[in-house]
């Protein structure tokens, strides 16, 4: 293991960084980036062999690096994943809740055992991390928590009611914990990421309700709304948390939205109505 009094300030150099969802998409690039940068890694996932990829291409660089498959709306199982990532490598200085699902549908034909399913992964992860990790965090003197948000946690979307009430609970959850870390003076920085459609395979390994068709909003996704490289989401992501930034947007169509729904109000709704269904075809309900 490195000295940690080699940490540089405004750098991953000899931090230790935690990343959730490191099996693919983001996660991965920004476990690879980091670890490029000199950084050690305790990484996590539900997916066994997307773990051990993502740890083969960290490990090819050099990084020191611990893994282990955890489910992330397990409260016991974060919590002795916390207790042994710290035993073995001695501290935490940042962590990325970046784990992730997808429920697509409309909120009429799902049941509440698929809404239960997406709030536990992608909020009651996010809120499982940083509770189990916060105090680390504190303890290392340069604390950095980056809770990965949505642009469907800035506006809404038809046939995403489960995920945009996720999203929007997460950046409402880290905005209010950004507040109280500064209230308190502790020395722990809070950034809540928003990223458009990043090349991923969320929708791909997400789950729909019956009435849905799997395929083609896969299709829908990955040809017309996934528009970014899922390793330039992560360099944005991870230069915005070190410069300290509140809110990190992550694509033009992040951009472009939120100054959309900004500019409109509440009128953006009716647009979206309108226009939602010539993007993504006509709806199936049961």
């Amino acid at each position: 293991m490195r000295n940690p009094l080699t940490r540089t300030p405004g750098t991953l150099r000899d931090k230790v960084v935690v990343i959730t969802g490191a099996g693919g998409g983001m996660g991965r690039e920004m476990a690879l980036q980091a670890a490029e940068q000199g950084a050690l890694l305790a990484l996590s996932d539900w997916d066994l062999d997307g773990l051990a990829a993502t740890v083969d291409l960290v490990k090819a660089v050099g990084a020191e690096v611990r893994s282990d498959v955890v489910d992330v709306s397990d409260r016991a199982a974060v919590a002795q994943w916390a207790t042994d990532v710290v035993g073995q490598l001695g501290r935490v200085n940042v962590l990325v809740n970046n784990a992730g699902v997808s429920m697509s549908g409309d909120f009429a034909d799902m049941s509440y055992e698929e809404f239960d399913w997406i709030v536990g992964v992608n909020l009651n992860g996010v809120v499982n991390g940083t509770k189990e990790f916060l105090p680390h965090l504190l303890a290392s003197g340069d604390g950095t928590l980056v809770n990965i948000s949505s642009l469907f946690g800035l506006i809404s979307m038809p046939g995403q009611t489960a995920y945009n009430a996720t999203k929007y609970a997460v950046r409402g959850f880290t905005e209010a914990l950004r507040e109280e870390m500064l209230i308190s003076g502790h020395p722990v920085s809070v950034t809540c990421v928003h990223p458009g459609g990043i090349k991923t395979g969320i929708v791909r390994n997400g789950r729909t309700t019956a009435g849905e068709d799997h395929a083609r909003l896969t299709a829908v996704f990955d040809t017309k709304l996934a528009k970014m490289p899922a390793d330039r989401a992560a360099r944005i992501i991870l230069e915005g948390a070190l410069a300290g930034k509140a809110r990190v947007l992550v694509g033009a169509d992040a951009h472009l939205m939120h100054h959309f729904a900004k500019l409109t109000g509440s009128r953006y709704q009716d647009v979206v109505a309108r226009v939602a269904p010539r993007v993504t075809g006509p709806r199936r309900s049961v």
